[in-house]
């Protein structure tokens, strides 16, 4: 398999599509609001997916709660944003990692009975005044041991379900002051403990994403995607992360170049997978043709064992 985690177009895989998956099979495949219609749609994309991808490809969906979910009313519960979990381990920190653990759960029941394997979930992201929105209401707390421990609940939720979670964005986006979907952040701050602190409280999870963002102090020229000083300085080393690293959406306006010259640099730098998630069917093309295969030491790792 190669070493992308890929989108595709529509609410149906097409013959090319199914052609180019075939030639080239990715690591997995991401869904999104355009993929995913219907329950019986969805099942059906899903069932063609999983007859076209190897067995150990993994399906992957954008879903926390909130703002950010895929899987959305009338057909599937909406969940709360996850300051809401963060408000209440202000007044009753007991209950709030009860919430989360149910909220975990939640998410991962619903991804888990949709036929997904992975969540891209918690946002471990320490937000500061002054930051962009695009995080927001995303963010668990401003206080990092709010964070480190709603997010550790929040993904026990998802591991009971059977469902991989994918901390994210490594190793810290509550600073940004741009939204990196359209431009590249620089955070010029040298006291990076705070965001590097729930990470590293939830090191041991299976799954980690990085961030799009220039650290100044940490490396000056490359956003941590594309910086092996900060994947193997920072989120390696001093976070003390050890499972798989997948690079944010490599389409993403805060980066340039082709998107397998993007590809190409994320892993080089220390990614594990490349993310790519327009579904442009020449450009997945170009990510898939030009990256290596995927460490054949990861494939047992790709998917969660524990079940509900």
């Amino acid at each position: 398999m190669k070493a992308a985690i890929i989108g595709i177009a529509g609410p149906t895989l097409t013959d090319p599509e199914r052609a180019l998956l075939a030639e080239f099979p990715p690591t997995g495949v991401i869904l999104f609001a355009r993929n995913i219609v219907s329950p019986p749609q969805l099942a059906a994309l899903v069932a063609d997916l999983r007859v076209t991808l190897p067995a150990q490809a993994v399906l992957m969906v954008d879903q926390e709660g909130g703002r950010v979910a895929r899987l959305r009313a009338p057909h599937w519960p909406d969940l709360p944003p996850a300051a809401t979990l963060g408000a209440l381990f202000a007044t009753d920190p007991e209950a709030a990692r009860n919430a989360a653990r149910a909220h975990g759960a939640a998410l991962g029941a619903i991804a888990r009975d949709a036929g997904f394997d992975i969540v891209t979930a918690p946002v471990l992201d320490v937000p500061t005044p002054g930051a962009d929105a695009v995080i927001g209401d995303r963010a668990i707390s401003a206080d990092p041991v709010a964070v480190g421990a709603l997010g550790a609940d929040i993904a026990w939720g998802l591991l009971f379900q059977g469902i991989q979670p994918v901390m994210k964005h490594l190793p810290g986006h509550g600073r940004a002051t741009l939204d990196s979907h359209h431009a590249l952040p620089r955070i010029d701050a040298t006291a990076l403990d705070t965001d590097f602190a729930p990470f590293a409280a939830n090191r041991s999870l299976p799954w980690g994403m990085t961030a799009h963002i220039v650290y100044t102090a940490l490396d000056p020229e490359n956003p941590a995607t594309f910086s092996r000083r900060i994947i193997t300085d920072i989120i390696r080393t001093r976070i003390g992360f050890t499972g798989i690293l997948v690079s944010d959406d490599l389409a993403m306006g805060a980066l340039t170049g082709r998107p397998q010259h993007r590809a190409i640099r994320a892993l080089e730098a220390g990614c594990d997978i490349a993310l790519f998630c327009p579904g442009a069917l020449d450009a997945n093309r170009a990510v898939l043709a030009a990256i290596p295969d995927l460490d054949p030491a990861l494939i047992p790792r790709l998917k969660a064992t524990q079940t509900s």
